[in-house]
């Protein structure tokens, strides 16, 4: 049975329109020339020096209708993130505390426990006010993700990093939106892990939700109460108008097809602060990091399909690939 949330559930993200750059795959080849043998010269004659052929991008390699990401990025203003189809939020809005959207806490370190060694990290920061906090939000360019399979490897956090104490009520989440907010096919798929709670609810807990529209509680939705500090592999699959969502290969939840995606979904990951309770004091950093994003497009796969397949990326050396079709 899915659980409701209060009544004083946030207000809905507003989705930034964002400009949408050409994907490219970061380990494109070259094609060989197809020209024929250059013709023999006649007897006491020269041979002309037939020009090099220049070569031309190949349909890059890779299975068809597959995005991954192992995220080795040098910072948020790397030009392959944006030309890989990321963009990182700056503008205004909601949800969380206001206008506080920012590039300076994304980074892409090296990280104890995460595959290949690399993660992306999301460093939620605050001083208590509003004017000292910097939330954060990465996310698709475009709408992508429609059915199949969407799998990230994600380090969610129970405890500040640096400074202060727990108690914010952080929300670190891995979710699929449609990229216009007035959308008339607006879809969204969402897990959100509160390690403190919200909303007058308690946690820690992780609500797996998913909306038919942008319009208040219309959605299913249901919460697990248990901590998720660590790595953990969170998946949603799209398939036959029913979504699944599943953490380490164990379904949580399943929603039907009244709020099965209408449309293609943008992938993304954001951290940010439902409030600033006043208990809390003190700068505080928080730590949300993401190993690996995995796609495949109009498949269901279980999570040992999933971890063969990005297994396999990693021992190629293979850190960014995208085929998956325009929708």
């Amino acid at each position: 049975m899915s659980s409701a949330r209060p009544a004083s559930r946030r207000p809905h993200r507003i989705v930034p329109r964002f400009a949408v750059p050409m994907a490219v795959l970061c380990a494109a080849t070259a094609c060989t020339s197809t020209a024929g043998p250059a013709p023999t010269p006649s007897m006491g004659t020269t041979p002309a020096t037939a020009p090099a052929p220049t070569p031309t991008p190949s349909t890059p390699a890779g299975p068809p209708g597959v995005l991954f990401d192992s995220f080795r990025y040098t910072g948020p203003d790397d030009p392959a993130l944006t030309t890989n189809g990321w963009t990182v939020r700056t503008d205004g809005g909601g949800p969380g505390i206001r206008d506080t959207w920012t590039k300076d806490g994304l980074s892409f370190p090296v990280t104890d426990g995460a595959k290949g060694g690399r993660a992306m990290q999301l460093s939620l920061a605050t001083d208590g006010t509003p004017k000292g906090t910097q939330q954060l939000e990465v996310g698709r360019t475009e709408g992508e993700f429609a059915n199949g399979t969407v799998a990230a490897r994600v380090y969610f956090s129970d405890r500040p990093a640096a400074g202060g104490r727990a108690g914010d009520h952080i929300n670190e989440c891995f979710y699929a939106i449609s990229p216009s907010h007035a959308s008339p096919k607006y879809s969204e798929l969402d897990f959100e892990y509160m390690p403190n709670g919200g909303w007058d609810a308690t946690g820690p807990r992780i609500d797996t939700t998913s909306w038919r529209s942008s319009t208040q509680g219309d959605r299913d939705t249901r919460s697990t109460k248990r901590s998720l500090a660590g790595w953990h592999t969170m998946m949603m699959t799209a398939e036959n108008g029913n979504v699944t969502y599943s953490m380490d290969g164990r379904a949580l939840f399943a929603s039907d097809s009244k709020t099965f995606p209408r449309e293609p979904l943008s992938i993304r990951f954001s951290a940010w602060l439902i409030d600033l309770p006043a208990a809390v004091t003190g700068p505080r950093t928080w730590d949300m990091k993401v190993n690996w994003l995995y796609q495949q497009a109009d498949k269901t796969l279980s999570l040992a399909e999933v971890t063969k397949t990005v297994d396999g990326f990693y021992a190629a050396g293979t850190a960014y690939v995208n085929t998956v079709p325009k929708r």
